[in-house]
């Protein structure tokens, strides 16, 4: 695994303009206790196989010296880019070793899934772990093991998440290194780029809500006819002045925008620490709904715990930014993963003891989770340049977007592969939460101006003043209103449809093509594919057509779609249905928001998307508890193929509507 990313790294800051040459200049802090750490880890392995007595006794102390020293060195040069995520790395091996008193744990079950067997295994440096997951499992360090197959021709074998990130780390400081240039300006600027001091909510407005606070229009701005880069050019000859050189391939692909983020140390690790828990987040709602299923038979009882993961939104989504802009955003999102983390680790353990405890804790999650989004928001732009913001932002839309692709599918094979051992599913993402939680931790975040804050009392009275002039103005917009009317009607369909996949997927689909509970995952990976999708189509040709009519449009396709996966028990029909609800979701979203931004005056936007998002998410979250208490009684393809129907209806209804239609 190391080898191959020290390839793929090499290879990357080749191709990015990049010299070989550079690893020479690399500066490393206290170099020679990397070397110690290295020699002693590996001399303390090799006399162990040797049979020297003495060393074997004083395994576990050796271990924990090579790998302190390893920590120690990684954290003190924490500032370039890939070594805080290597560092996580060593410690969560180290702490696994030290854990079994000197020796690597090991699940047998993974080893025999790639083909290996025990007598594979070293039996000097591993030692199997409890078959059964339960606490003892837990307390041996089993999400931190060697628990993950690589079932690859000549590179099979079973490594660790440590290994990963350890590999992912020395892959990415060597394309860092290699893809420098020699004129690179200096990495790590502080980001505070207003002349006067701007307020946290001011910061997050700027990171995370530029699409809709400041959208973006292909093809505006200066014509050919303008460019002023030319102009001075042509100024500099007329006056007898060399032209400047131009850049080579080298200089213009480490200029990229996300060249440079990949190189940002700190916005390397904050993009790594959200895309490992997006991750984890995919393995645990699938692990959760089938294991719900598996464990109640009941649709109902499966619905209910999407629908407990979607309140928070609606009661606790528009008022958590005012709490967040008191706080110290890093602490708030390092909190929020710590306590997420303990939370998921219980689920296995209430399941099996009380369903409905399940409800709860879900609901508390997703609570946490709303905290932590306004921070992240916040922080962004204080850890990327100003010029970097909007491809910061497209970035990390990006890995969110990939996390459904990718780590959907990914979540079914494991789950799939797990059959009864779901525990570590939940367990595995514990440990993305912490990984992501010692990301986060490891930053240096320079502080925000803050402005005097009232105390948050006053500031939810103040809010929910805010709250009444925003209800005033989306009222008095006939086009916004209506559209968010139309809105509520049309994705009942998104409702039905989050709550009852799993129950679709295990009942309804035949199984014969793509099994349950891997046909559950690929159909949340097909919705993520279709909205990458639809979101490219928008950016591309939205700006030549309507908004009205691109709702319009979006509805009743991505209706028509919802039909016709309600109504199909072929796997391969349901994907491409699900691919094309992808796809159409984004048609009326993005234009949706646009006219929002449009019309909406700046100092009101937050408020009035809230409300917005307050009054679709009511009648999204009552789709999903209508058709969770159905779906026991009616098949769950029918359900979502009926909501299908009621979006073409809106879709239908705005086309009457000349506010929708015409905007």
């Amino acid at each position: 695994m190391l080898l191959i990313a020290v390839t793929v790294g090499v290879i990357a800051g080749l191709l990015a303009g990049g010299r070989i040459s550079n690893l020479l200049s690399a500066q490393l802090r206290f170099g020679a206790l990397i070397v110690a750490g290295l020699l002693l880890r590996v001399a303390t392995q090799w006399l162990i196989d040797q049979g020297v007595d003495i060393v074997d006794q004083l395994r576990l102390p050796l271990y924990a010296a090579s790998f302190g020293l390893l920590l120690l060195a990684l954290w003190m040069n924490r500032s370039q880019s890939g070594l805080l995520v290597a560092m996580i790395g060593v410690g969560a091996n180290g702490l696994a070793i030290i854990l079994n008193s000197g020796y690597m744990p090991v699940y047998l079950p993974v080893v025999e899934l790639v083909g290996l067997t025990a007598e594979d295994l070293s039996p000097t440096f591993h030692v199997a772990l409890p078959e059964e997951l339960n606490l003892e499992f837990l307390l041996a360090g089993g999400p931190i093991a060697d628990i993950v197959p690589i079932p690859l021709p000549f590179l099979t074998n079973v490594i660790s998440l440590g290994d990963v990130l350890l590999a992912a780390g020395v892959g990415w400081f060597l394309f860092s290194v290699i893809a420098r240039g020699s004129s690179d300006p200096d990495e790590g600027v502080v980001s505070l780029w207003s002349a006067r001091p701007r307020s946290e909510r001011e910061l997050a407005r700027a990171g995370g809500q530029a699409g809709i606070d400041r959208p973006v229009v292909i093809g505006s701005g200066m014509g050919p006819g303008l460019d002023t880069t030319a102009a001075s050019d042509a100024v500099g000859r007329l006056a007898g002045e060399a032209a400047p050189p131009t850049p080579t391939i080298g200089e213009r692909v480490r200029a990229h925008p996300y060249v440079r983020l990949a190189r940002d140390a700190r916005f390397s690790a904050f993009w790594l620490a959200g895309a490992i828990s997006l991750f984890g987040d995919r393995l645990h709602q699938v692990a959760l709904g089938v294991m719900v299923l598996e464990i109640t038979g009941s649709a109902m009882q499966t619905g209910l715990v999407f629908l407990a993961a979607t309140l928070p939104n609606l009661f606790l989504g528009p008022i958590a930014g005012t709490f967040v802009d008191r706080w110290d955003q890093k602490y708030v999102m390092v909190a929020s993963d710590l306590l997420r983390a303990a939370l998921v680790i219980t689920l296995p353990f209430i399941v099996m003891v009380e369903v409905w405890v399940v409800y709860p804790v879900v609901f508390l999650i997703t609570t946490i989770s709303l905290f932590f989004r306004p921070a992240k928001a916040a922080v962004l732009p204080r850890i990327v340049r100003r010029e970097d913001l909007i491809p910061a932002n497209g970035a990390i839309w990006t890995g969110e977007t990939m996390a459904d692709i990718v780590g959907y599918p990914l979540a079914g094979v494991f789950v799939a592969f797990l059959g009864t051992s779901l525990a570590l599913a939940f367990w595995v993402d514990a440990f993305t939460y912490i990984i992501s939680a010692l990301l986060l931790a490891g930053l240096v975040i320079p502080p925000a101006a803050r402005a005097a804050a009232p105390h948050v009392s006053s500031a939810i009275a103040a809010f929910a003043d805010e709250l009444r002039e925003g209800w005033h103005f989306l009222r008095g917009e006939a086009a916004l209103f209506q559209n968010t009317l139309v809105s509520v009607v049309a994705q009942l369909s998104i409702g039905a449809t989050l709550a009852l996949t799993v129950v679709y997927a295990e009942r309804t689909l035949s199984g014969e093509i793509i099994p349950y509970p891997t046909s559950y995952a690929v159909l949340e990976a097909a919705i993520g594919a279709g909205n990458l999708l639809g979101g490219f189509v928008v950016g591309a040709i939205g700006t030549r057509l309507r908004k009205g009519w691109m709702v319009i449009t979006g509805f009743a396709l991505m209706g028509l779609a919802t039909i016709a996966l309600g109504l199909t028990s072929n796997e391969l029909l349901a994907v491409g249905a699900a691919v094309v609800i992808g796809i159409f979701n984004l048609v009326y979203i993005i234009p949706s928001q646009t006219l929002f931004a449009e019309r909406t005056p700046e100092g009101m936007m937050g408020r009035v998307v809230a409300i917005r998002s307050s009054i679709v998410m009511g009648a999204l979250t009552g789709a999903m508890a209508v058709s969770s208490g159905l779906a026991d009684r009616v098949d769950a393809g029918v359900i979502i193929a009926a909501t299908g129907v009621l979006t073409v209806i809106a879709a239908i209804i705005a086309a009457w509507l000349p506010a929708v239609r015409d905007a």
